[in-house]
Formats: C-alpha cells, sequence, structure tokens
C-alpha cells in the first residue's frame, strides 16, 4: 500500500474512533513524545453537500461540525487531523498518532496496537448496527388488480 494511501487510511481511522477506545490503546503504549501544537484543536463548520437520488445534482444539505489539530514532533515532522464533532482532545490526540505514524520507528507499533484494534471495533459497530436495522426492514411489493 503506498504511504498516501495508508495515511489517508489511518486518518479515517483516528477520525472516526470512539474517542474513549482511541484513548485506552494510547494509554496502554506508555509512549510520552514530545512535541509543540502547532494549530491548537478548533472547533469550527463543514458544509455538507448530497446528491439527488444518490447520482444527481449535487445540493447542499447543512453544516457539520469539525475540530481540527496540528502538531509537529521535535523532528520536524507535521501531525494533523480533522474531525467530525467538537472533541478537542480527540482531534490533538489524532494528530499526534498521525505524525507518530509518519515514522517508521513507530508505524508497525502504532498499526498494530492502535489503527487496526480500532479499525475492527468500528467495523463490528458498524455490522451491529446493520444488524439492528435489519430487522426493522420491511419490504414493501405492489399487488397488481384485476387480473384474471
Amino acid at each position: 500500500m503506498s504511504q498516501l494511501k495508508s495515511r489517508a487510511r489511518w486518518m479515517s481511522v483516528l477520525a472516526k474512533a470512539d474517542f474513549a477506545q482511541l484513548q485506552q490503546c494510547w494509554t496502554e503504549l506508555e509512549l510520552q513524545p514530545d512535541y509543540t501544537v502547532v494549530r491548537a484543536p478548533e472547533i469550527g463548520l463543514a458544509q455538507v453537500r448530497a446528491r439527488i437520488g444518490s447520482s444527481g445534482r449535487q445540493f447542499n444539505i447543512g453544516d457539520v461540525t469539525i475540530t481540527r489539530a496540528a502538531v509537529r514532533l521535535n523532528n520536524g515532522t507535521l501531525g494533523s487531523s480533522y474531525l467530525q464533532g467538537r472533541n478537542k482532545a480527540h482531534a490533538e490526540l489524532a494528530a499526534l498518532l498521525d505524525g507518530l505514524l509518519q515514522q517508521p520507528k513507530y508505524q508497525s507499533l502504532l498499526t498494530e496496537q492502535v489503527i487496526e484494534p480500532l479499525e475492527q471495533a468500528k467495523e463490528a459497530a458498524d455490522a451491529a448496527r446493520a444488524e439492528q436495522v435489519a430487522t426493522s426492514k420491511v419490504d414493501f411489493f405492489t399487488m397488481v388488480r384485476g387480473e384474471d
């Protein structure tokens, strides 16, 4: 997998992770890297777009709250994060992990101990949600009247 695709994957996992699970994975590692905050976590809005009928023209459906942050590790690597919601601690930790994951020294450890468990937890939660929704699925059908 290319570096760009790998980074997109881990940034997505970090942004979508449950913060309590992310924090637990981080705490268990007992890493204490030195870094400086380049952009303190800040909350803003982003415009959400949709398509008519899933494939038609785009339109603005509304706004969503996002939080972003950026940190610089002592070796100069810049880590950043954007996530939905208003959790500043989550944004800063995700930015720190992004910076560390760019380092070959930490990449395999963090992928195994943080990214993969969070990805599996998200997939399990999504599957459970899909199963729950499937129980309420209604199949509509059309009855033809007037047939002889």
